[in-house]
């Protein structure tokens, strides 16, 4: 069957169209992406302002209509920490249902650490042991551990890179005042989650995923995407050690010239970077492989589980 599976992001709305069926590994068929950057749109309110409504409700339209022209049979429409944690939420989800005809899953942030584990589960397998999985997103990162495909703990913090350059980082390229602040900030947040993990015992292999993580692996040396999905990739701590002071002094423009990075995400790389290298080093993990999978795919394997058995 062909799946949609409609992620209404931070930065993105993204329509991923796949050929699956229980037991096999999803086929992307179709690609539908637009950013908005909901992470960036909250007014002082904390609310997605009349015009971000109005692009939000746009842009799932001509997301279904692609699912359509696709032949989807159905679309798992979810929306993660912009959505979630907008104080309109409500009134954003009726305006959508009611012009849409679409009822958009809100995921938790426990929910999105656990589904993008599942993910990174299925992709590595039994074999990779003990699994830390480190997922930076627009508006949150998302960390889980475990050893099954439920991890045993599974948290979210509020901070995504998206969510963390418009608060922190107005400059560009950045004041080192307000770099220093967010290095502060970031390091002290993920501290005070170390303890929920560090009673499991270390992973067997950490694990990355986001498009985050990919930029910072591509321009620390890591292979193309054109190289293909099974081309291992890693980053290491050194290498984004060697790379944060780097990225703090250039503009967006001199990131986007950077391999892998796309002019929509150099803005925020910064600011992912900090929370990488922060959350590597309070982790003690020495480097971390590229998931290709998260959570799009935790969303489609879930769905295929709950299929009847033939």
């Amino acid at each position: 069957m062909r799946l949609g599976v409609l992620d209404v992001g931070s930065n993105t709305v993204h329509l991923l169209a796949v050929d699956a069926h229980r037991g096999a590994r999803p086929l992307p068929a179709h690609s539908y992406k637009a950013e908005l950057r909901l992470a960036e749109l909250l007014d002082e309110s904390g609310a997605i302002g009349p015009d971000g409504v109005d692009r939000l409700v746009s842009t799932i339209a001509d997301a279904l209509q692609a699912a359509e022209d696709k032949g989807c049979e159905d679309v798992l429409p979810f929306a993660t920490s912009a959505v979630r944690e907008a104080s309109n939420a409500e009134q954003v989800l009726g305006r959508v249902k009611s012009e849409t005809g679409i009822d958009l899953e809100v995921l938790t942030g426990e929910e999105e650490a656990r589904l993008t584990f599942l993910a990174a589960r299925r992709w590595f397998g039994w074999s990779a042991g003990k699994l830390l999985v480190l997922d930076i997103g627009g508006g949150s990162l998302e960390i889980a551990y475990g050893i099954d495909e439920e991890p045993d703990a599974a948290v979210s913090l509020p901070l995504g890179a998206g969510r963390l350059t418009a608060g922190w980082l107005p400059g560009d390229p950045p004041d080192p005042i307000d770099v220093k602040a967010l290095r502060r900030h970031v390091r002290a947040r993920i501290a005070r989650t170390v303890g929920e993990f560090s009673r499991f015992g270390s992973p067997d292999h950490v694990v990355a995923t986001s498009k985050t993580f990919r930029q910072l692996a591509r321009i620390a040396g890591a292979a193309r995407s054109a190289d293909g999905l099974y081309v291992q990739r890693e980053l290491s701590r050194t290498s984004l050690e060697e790379w944060v002071p780097k990225l703090a002094t250039m503009s967006a423009l001199q990131r986007a010239a950077l391999p892998g990075v796309s002019d929509g995400r150099s803005s925020q790389l910064l600011a992912g970077a900090l929370v990488a290298e922060g959350a590597m080093d309070l982790f003690g993990v020495e480097s971390v492989e590229i998931c290709p999978w998260a959570l799009r795919e935790g969303i489609i394997l879930r769905r295929l589980d709950q299929l009847p058995t033939t």
